[in-house]
């Protein structure tokens, strides 16, 4: 193959990769390996979240879906479905802790998700608030209460989560 051929054939594979992974495919096959599922988009579902794939990664979505023990802990600890809740966050991680602070600290779900989010009581986007982290979020909503022990114990929660789940999901992203 010349180094034309070579640079073209290069750059198609790096355009499929990008054009997979903006909608959540991350151009990998179920072995990890590059191209098994290039052209194939017909056969793999369109899970939207709001969580982008990148390569190889899968979105919150598809994590959920294959690991139901995970999802249904998300959904008990959040008393609404896995996925519902989870919308908006970064990653699985900043779900499940905010899960485990509002069940150790009594705040509903939603109150804490909106203020960490920056989002009006109805789920749109707030003029005012401004997303904030964490801490900031449960310093909002009980200013008494010790923020960074609640995270540190909410990340302890998480991780027997993800111990207890990675028979199920190895990939939980916490």
């Amino acid at each position: 193959m010349n180094r034309v051929s070579l640079a073209l054939t290069t750059s198609l594979l790096c355009l499929s990769v990008s054009a997979a992974a903006q909608h959540g495919h991350g151009g990998m096959g179920m072995g990890g390996s590059m191209g098994s599922n290039m052209g194939h988009h017909s056969s793999m579902s369109h899970s939207h979240s709001s969580s982008t794939g990148t390569h190889g990664q899968r979105t919150m979505d598809q994590k959920l879906t294959t690991n139901t023990q995970l999802a249904d802990k998300i959904s008990k600890l959040t008393n609404m479905p896995a996925q519902q809740a989870c919308q908006g966050f970064k990653n699985l991680g900043q779900c499940m802790a905010a899960a485990h602070v509002s069940q150790n600290l009594g705040i509903q779900f939603a109150d804490l998700k909106d203020t960490m989010l920056g989002l009006n009581a109805d789920g749109t986007a707030s003029t005012t608030a401004k997303p904030m982290s964490l801490g900031k979020a449960i310093q909002t909503l009980d200013p008494q209460v010790d923020a960074k022990a609640q995270i540190k114990k909410a990340h302890q929660q998480s991780k027997q989560d993800e111990s207890a789940e990675s028979s199920t999901d190895s990939d939980s992203g916490l």
